[in-house]
């Protein structure tokens, strides 16, 4: 299955290739609207800043290009970074892509970054994260989306307090947490996520 990953010039995106590689898919990082509008499956992936990761995508269209294709039906996938930049504006400074409600927040905890092990809570039954409730995912992030729409959320972890882990509605899903870094149950999601690209 192709996969695109898109690509705003920033954070390191072979090791999530080469976990998508693992997961049965066939990646390509790519800087064309096209490609990013047409492929079965399109990520946002990264670390960095929203601001900049979203001044790089508009640099070369991708914006319009992600927002077409999610106007369209066809799925798209936010992981870490390319989560939050699912969301409106970040108090990180700068406005996201805007296709899901609510701000990226920092972190209200005593220890920021969320760096490390933390363990997935189910908010409800979904796809992205069959089989992996209650299981240990890679976290490094300081901010955090914080849905309008509570009923988003996919699965939380606790970091002084509930943090949104992942979100799935529609075309759209995210994951706050790096399931290339993630074991056997990164891969699982990974896996998770190219049978439910394939279904919406």
């Amino acid at each position: 299955m192709k996969v695109v990953l898109a690509d705003y010039g920033a954070g390191n995106l072979r090791s999530v290739v080469s976990a998508l590689r693992r997961a049965g898919a066939a990646p390509e990082i790519t800087i064309d609207p096209s490609a990013v509008r047409e492929a079965p499956l399109a990520i946002i992936a990264g670390v960095g800043h929203v601001a900049s990761a979203a001044r790089g995508l508009a640099a070369v269209g991708l914006d319009d290009a992600l927002r077409e294709r999610v106007s369209l039906g066809r799925p798209v996938l936010g992981i870490c970074l390319g989560m939050q930049i699912l969301f409106e504006e970040s108090e990180e400074g700068g406005a996201g892509l805007g296709l899901l409600a609510g701000p990226v927040r920092r972190l209200r905890a005593r220890r920021i970054p969320h760096m490390g092990w933390n363990t997935l809570q189910a908010a409800r039954e979904t796809a992205l994260l069959a089989g992996v409730d209650g299981q240990d995912v890679y976290f490094a992030h300081s901010f955090a989306a914080v849905p309008s729409d509570p009923g988003l959320a996919a699965a939380t972890v606790d970091h002084d307090g509930a943090v949104v882990a992942a979100v799935e509605s529609g075309p759209l899903a995210g994951v706050q947490f790096h399931p290339e870094r993630s074991g056997a149950t990164g891969a699982r999601v990974l896996e998770n996520a190219l049978a439910w690209s394939r279904s919406v």
